[in-house]
C-alpha cells in the first residue's frame, strides 16, 4: 500500500493578543532542548520541525505511513509538540494559512533566504502564507510524472477543501483561500503543463533553474511536483487546515488520485488534455469560493456546484479508497466538511459573532490543539 506523509505550517501568534510573533528561532531551540532529552535521540534537531522563510511560522512533517488513523495521531501529536514548544516561546501555535491581523513579516536568516528576498523582493517580504503538503509514494519517477500527468484537473478541489485563510493585513480578502493567491506570485507556482515522462519533467526543471530565476530545485513550486527528498509525488495546493481531521481526509484523497491515476497509466489511458490557462482558472475559483459558491467541475471545467465539484472527485477516486479501507473514513469526512465547513467558513463564522480579528485567531489556536 501507497504510504502518506503531511507537511503543515503554522503560525505563531500571541496567546491573547493573536498576533504574529517571529519567534520561531525560539521554538526550534524548545525542540531542540527536548529532543536531547527523549531517549534514544541523537542530540538537538532530532524532531520534527523546521524552520521556514518567515520567523512567524514553523513547520513540521509526519513520518510516513500506511493507515490514516495513525496519520491523524501523528498530526495531533506533533500539534501539541509545536503548541508546547512554542508555550516556552511565550506563543501560541494557529493551523490558519494567513494572519489575520497585520502583519510586516520577518524573514529568516541564512544565505538561501537572503538571496530570495534580493530575488523576489516585495513578494518574499510578503510571502507569510502556511499550506499543507502530502507526499505520496511512487514506484519511480515515470510512475510519478504519470500521477502528475493524471490529477492536474482535481488539484483545484482539494484548495476549496482545504480554504482556511479568509484574512489579510486586516481586512476580509474576499477569498476563501487568499493564501493560493499570495503563493501564486512566485514565478514558479500554480499549475503546469503535461509531461509525458520522466525525462521532460527533469528536462524542464532544469531549464527553469538554468534561467537564473530559481536558485535550485526546491524553488519549483508546481501545485503537484516530484519530492527532490523523498520517492514521492508532492501536492503542495492545500491550505493548513484548521481541524486536525481534514488534513488526514486529503491524504487519503491523494492517495486515491495517485492509486487511480498509476492504474490508468498501467492500463494505457491517456491523462486528460486540459489547458493550464483552464486549471489556472479552477485554481482562481476554487480560492476564491472554497466550499461556499461555485467551483469548475474537474471532469468539464464548465461551473457547477461545491458538492458536486467534491462529489466528482470522490466518484473518481472511490474504487482506491475502498482498496485502502479509506472510502467510509473519505465518505464520513466529506459530510462533516459540508456540514461544518471549512477553516475559511469557521474564522467568518467566528468574526460575524462579533468576534474580533485577535480573537478569531485565538479561538482558532484553541481548535487547532483539540484531538
Amino acid at each position: 500500500m501507497r504510504s502518506v506523509g503531511v507537511e503543515e505550517e503554522l503560525l505563531l501568534v500571541g496567546a491573547r493578543s493573536g498576533a504574529p510573533l517571529a519567534v520561531s528561532g525560539a521554538v526550534l531551540a524548545a525542540a531542540d532542548r527536548s529532543a536531547w532529552q527523549r531517549p534514544g535521540a541523537s542530540g538537538p534537531g532530532d524532531h520534527e520541525f523546521e524552520k521556514e522563510l518567515q520567523k512567524e511560522q514553523v513547520e513540521f512533517a509526519t513520518k510516513p505511513v500506511t493507515e490514516m488513523g495513525e496519520l491523524q495521531e501523528e498530526i495531533v501529536r506533533i500539534r501539541g509538540e509545536a503548541a508546547r514548544h512554542a508555550a516556552s516561546a511565550g506563543a501560541v501555535v494557529a493551523a490558519v494559512a494567513t494572519a489575520p491581523l497585520s502583519v510586516q513579516p520577518s524573514l529568516n536568516v541564512g544565505p538561501r533566504y537572503r538571496w530570495m528576498a534580493e530575488q523576489f523582493g516585495l513578494t518574499a517580504q510578503e510571502q507569510l502564507t502556511c499550506g499543507c503538503h502530502v507526499h505520496v509514494s511512487v514506484a519511480s519517477d515515470e510512475e510519478g510524472v504519470a500521477v502528475l500527468d493524471r490529477i492536474r484537473p482535481w488539484l483545484a478541489v482539494l484548495t476549496a477543501m482545504s480554504a482556511n485563510s479568509p484574512f489579510w493585513q486586516g481586512e476580509d480578502s474576499g477569498y476563501a483561500s487568499y493564501r493560493s493567491r499570495v503563493w501564486n506570485r512566485w514565478p514558479s507556482a500554480g499549475p503546469v503543463e503535461l509531461f509525458g515522462s520522466a525525462d521532460r519533467y527533469h528536462e524542464r526543471v532544469r531549464a527553469m533553474i538554468d534561467t537564473g530565476v530559481l536558485r535550485d530545485e526546491g524553488m519549483v513550486y508546481f501545485d503537484a511536483r516530484l519530492s527532490a527528498t523523498y520517492p514521492t509525488v508532492e501536492v503542495r495546493v492545500a491550505d493548513v487546515c484548521l481541524d486536525a481531521s481534514t488534513p488526514v481526509l486529503l491524504a487519503a484523497l491523494v492517495r486515491g488520485l495517485a492509486e487511480t491515476a498509476s492504474r490508468d497509466w498501467r492500463d494505457g489511458r491517456p491523462p486528460a488534455r486540459v489547458g493550464t490557462g483552464l486549471l489556472r482558472l479552477a485554481s482562481w475559483r476554487a480560492g476564491r469560493s472554497g466550499l461556499d459558491g461555485p467551483l469548475l467541475h474537474p471532469e468539464t471545467m464548465r461551473e457547477t456546484s461545491a458538492e458536486e465539484a467534491v462529489e466528482a472527485l470522490y466518484r473518481h477516486v472511490r474504487e482506491a479508497l475502498k482498496d485502502h479501507g479509506d472510502d467510509e473514513r473519505v465518505r464520513e469526512g466529506i459530510a462533516r466538511l459540508h456540514e461544518r465547513g471549512n477553516g475559511a467558513r469557521t474564522q467568518r463564522r467566528l468574526h460575524a459573532e462579533g468576534r474580533g480579528l485577535a480573537s478569531v485567531v485565538t479561538r482558532c489556536a484553541e481548535l487547532t490543539v483539540e484531538a
